[in-house]
């Protein structure tokens, strides 16, 4: 018996991997968060198999569920929205699994600021713009921020922020960030990102929060600031330019004085 973590994606139900798929399809019990996990990926369940919402469950109610399929040997597929490397809760979990000796994998899932950058079509890093993302959020009540992670502190490095979990203090976002960014600066808004009824806000810093509080977006909102959100006149990089040399595409130079390549 085994429980398979399985990262669902952000929303639509095809963007979940092939590995995520094969193992749903196989597992006969499925715990799974119901407030955001699209009921299609659900259809694709054995016949019989045993399907638990642990969004109105607590930790040890899930770890019960666990440990009956364990009592039965009955492989178990685990639900996360998005990724499971960030804000999945599973750390907990697996540490409960470590203390009862239930074996388990983890299958990652594409992420939601991958789908939100995606949305906007964009490239979060930017040559000579931004070459880093940082992923963070704000405190809330399930979870504190450490006290050295500030976006005041991750604001300084003007890197490109995709800020979760927080478009509910949009304002104190805005109001932290201002001083690394100016008001001008590139921010958006993507609020459920990749499913049918997704939403798109564009804006600047300065200017975003009173949109977002207009257009009532709760939620499952992604917030993303930074210049490579809007940058178009910067170098490209070398690694298609012509003369770039490298393993698989040698440079006509190099290519020319290989022995066997073609002339």
């Amino acid at each position: 018996m085994t429980v398979h973590f399985i990262g669902a994606g952000p929303g639509a139900a095809d963007l979940i991997t092939v590995r995520g798929r094969s193992l749903i399809e196989r597992c006969p019990v499925c715990l799974y968060a119901g407030s955001i996990i699209p009921r299609e990926i659900l259809d694709w369940c054995p016949p019989g198999a045993r399907l638990i919402d642990t969004a109105p469950l607590d930790l040890e109610a899930i770890t019960s569920e666990y440990l009956r399929a364990y009592e039965r040997a009955e492989d178990v597929a685990r639900l996360h929205s998005g990724d499971l490397s960030i804000w999945s809760a599973l750390g907990e979990q697996i540490r409960r699994l470590d203390h009862h000796g239930i074996p388990y994998t983890i299958t990652p899932g594409v992420p939601a600021f991958a789908a939100a950058a995606a949305a906007l079509g964009k490239e979060l890093t930017i040559p000579e713009v931004a070459q880093s993302v940082v992923l963070t959020r704000t405190s809330g009540r399930a979870s504190a921020m450490p006290e050295t992670e500030r976006l005041a502190a991750f604001a300084a490095t003007r890197a490109t922020l995709a800020i979760h979990l927080s478009i509910h203090v949009i304002e104190r976002v805005v109001e932290e960030l201002l001083p690394a960014y100016g008001a001008d600066c590139p921010a958006a808004v993507v609020w459920r990102a990749s499913w049918p009824d997704e939403r798109i806000l564009k804006s600047t810093l300065g200017s975003i929060a009173p949109l977002v509080r207009s257009a009532n977006l709760e939620r499952t909102a992604l917030i993303l600031v930074g210049w490579a959100l809007d940058a178009s006149d910067f170098r490209e990089s070398a690694l298609y330019s012509t003369g770039y040399d490298r393993r698989f595409r040698p440079s006509p130079e190099r290519a020319s004085n290989e022995p066997g390549k073609l002339r």
